[in-house]
């Protein structure tokens, strides 16, 4: 049931290994980021900015010694600022650590729950950066030019700043701090920049601060999930009350759109401030993680962000050395009326006839005749071949003049939005993701592994590749392969590593020395570019020896399953 510590240390690409706990560069690099809530200063100025007084008694107990409360109940520097979980769960480990306070397990996650409610960000707030704590593989170059962050990227993730909300004099004491402390350059710019992108009091902080925040997750939600190298799965989720208000235990049980496996997982997990769900889960068989990293019943890390209204939630499931494994989750509750969920194939190219297509769903009729299901222009169901509770299976046709986009599927009122996309032909193959990494293991550390994908695309309606309105369609079977750069030929690939048919790269056990930059490729094997060659994707990867074999690491995390589980 643990909520996760997250730290930025690559920008503008924030990976899997940009997100480990406690390395030694969390205090030789990132403590200004987490100073303002444990080192000494001035008082704050409330004539210029309204603080937000702290009312719990075990934060004015444990944190009133360096942070001195005014007659507003203002406490220095924490009255100021507001964070995540996360960020708030790295405050309480540096106090303890650096400043020796004494806390239970149960005190600290207490403080976690109580600062990410009363101190925390809006879910308007915390959505944009939610890739962060769900440790994504995400591209920052636009966030950076958006918000001119680029002195600040250097060191950290812009979700990191982001994840942050402070006064104007805040922002200002911590680029004081960082100045004298690393000897940098002033960047008045990039501060402004910062400050108006993050400010303490907003709107939505206002509106949200104001409302209640009932944990009212319990029954059943209804699930559609995806792992990379194993595909879709749709099921269900039951949530049941825990051993304290804000705690629930869940059983998920999804099944596999490709394959029809089942996999039944069992976890714990808390919210925080209404809508941020932090948890632990694993599968109920035994793990077949030894031999493979990649088995859906892994024990993992939950991260989801739940909608104000508390009717539907998205977020990652994730687990690995660098938390590079993980089902992307949608949920949303249960309701007495049909509910569409998924189809079993993403793409329909068009002229293509006699095509099966299978709706699963929830509360299906099973009395359902052909007229009554659409998939849009261009697609005619000709009939149903069954149709149960669960699962309709329709033959269908496209129109060998269908114009390319994408279909929403409908039945009696209930609406799949997007669920099928029409092609003429697939122009490209991206492989994702495009940028990541991968590390040899050692003695101490397991291996860092890497699932890709190979996506197909077709451009539309511009015709320039690589551009947002280009038509996704889906996983592409395909031959994987990798090439090392400045190798003369494949002969030493053994030493490094190889592709698995699924595309999951497995680096050697056992360094052969240094750093590799090397393209996993994925070459389609039913379509062809317009010279009749195969169409073919590259993911750029750097596989590294093990990294931040700092022992603090290990006692840094098992901090983190002290203050979340009362384990040590």
């Amino acid at each position: 049931m643990g909520f996760s510590s997250t730290l930025g240390l690559m920008s503008p690409l924030v990976s899997p290994l940009t997100s480990m706990s406690g390395t030694v560069l969390l205090w030789v690099l990132l403590v200004p980021v987490l100073a303002a809530q444990t080192l000494n200063g001035a008082r704050q100025d409330t004539a210029l900015e309204p603080g937000i007084p702290v009312t719990d008694p075990l934060v004015k107990a444990k944190c009133g010694t360096c942070h001195p409360a005014d007659e507003h109940g203002n406490m220095d520097r924490i009255s100021w600022v507001r964070t995540t979980p996360e960020g708030w769960q790295e405050a309480i480990k540096k106090m303890i650590l650096e400043k020796r306070v004494e806390l239970t397990p149960v005190e600290a996650r207490s403080m976690v729950q109580y600062l990410s409610s009363s101190h925390g960000l809006a879910p308007e707030e915390a959505k944009p950066v939610m890739y962060y704590p769900e440790r994504r593989v995400h591209d920052e170059i636009g966030v950076a030019n958006d918000y001119p962050l680029a002195a600040c990227a250097k060191c950290h993730a812009a979700a990191r700043l982001l994840s942050w909300r402070r006064s104007a004099d805040e922002w200002k004491r911590l680029g004081e701090e960082h100045f004298a402390q690393y000897k940098v350059a002033r960047n008045e710019t990039a501060m402004a920049a910062v400050r108006n992108a993050a400010p303490l009091h907003t709107p939505e902080w206002t509106d949200w601060s104001a409302r209640s925040h009932a944990s009212n997750l319990t029954g059943r939600w209804l699930v559609t999930a995806h792992l990379p190298g194993h595909g879709r799965y749709f099921g269900e989720l039951q949530v049941e009350r825990g051993a304290t208000p804000d705690e629930f235990n869940t059983r998920a049980t999804l099944h596999s759109i490709n394959d029809g496996s089942t996999v039944i997982r069992i976890g714990q997990m808390l919210l925080f401030s209404g809508y941020a769900w932090r948890g632990r889960s694993h599968g109920v068989a035994p793990s077949n993680s030894s031999t493979h990293p990649d088995d859906p019943g892994h024990d993992a890390r939950e991260v989801l962000w739940i909608s104000p209204d508390q009717t539907t939630g998205e977020g990652r499931w994730f687990w690995g050395q660098y938390q590079e494994f993980g089902f992307d989750v949608v949920l949303r509750r249960a309701s007495p009326g049909i509910t569409l969920l998924a189809v079993d194939r993403l793409s329909l190219k068009v002229g293509a006839q006699a095509s099966s297509l299978r709706v699963m769903g929830e509360n299906l009729p099973t009395d359902v005749n052909a007229g009554e299901v659409s998939v849009g222009p261009g697609i005619t169901v000709r009939r149903v071949i069954s149709s149960t509770s669960r699962e309709i299976v329709a033959e269908v046709e496209v129109s060998a003049t269908a114009v390319p986009g994408k279909r929403d599927i409908t039945l009696r009122g209930a609406v799949l939005r997007s669920a099928l996309a029409v092609y003429d032909r697939v122009d490209y193959v991206k492989v994702t993701p495009e940028s990541s990494m991968a590390a040899f293991g050692d003695q101490t550390y397991a291996r860092g592994y890497q699932q890709f994908e190979a996506i197909g695309y077709q451009r539309v309606p511009d015709g320039k590749p690589h551009t947002a309105d280009d038509l996704e369609l889906g996983p592409m079977d395909a031959s994987w392969s990798m090439q090392v750069f400045y190798a003369v030929d494949a002969s030493g690939n053994d030493k490094i590593g190889n592709v698995s048919p699924a595309g999951l790269l497995t680096p050697a056990p056992r360094s052969p020395g240094g750093n590799f930059d090397i393209w996993v490729i994925a070459t389609a094997v039913n379509e062809r570019n317009q010279n009749g060659r195969p169409l073919a994707g590259k993911g750029y990867v750097v596989v590294t020896i093990p990294a931040y074999s700092f022992d603090g690491r290990r006692y840094v995390r098992d901090l983190d399953r002290w203050i979340e589980e009362g384990t040590w």
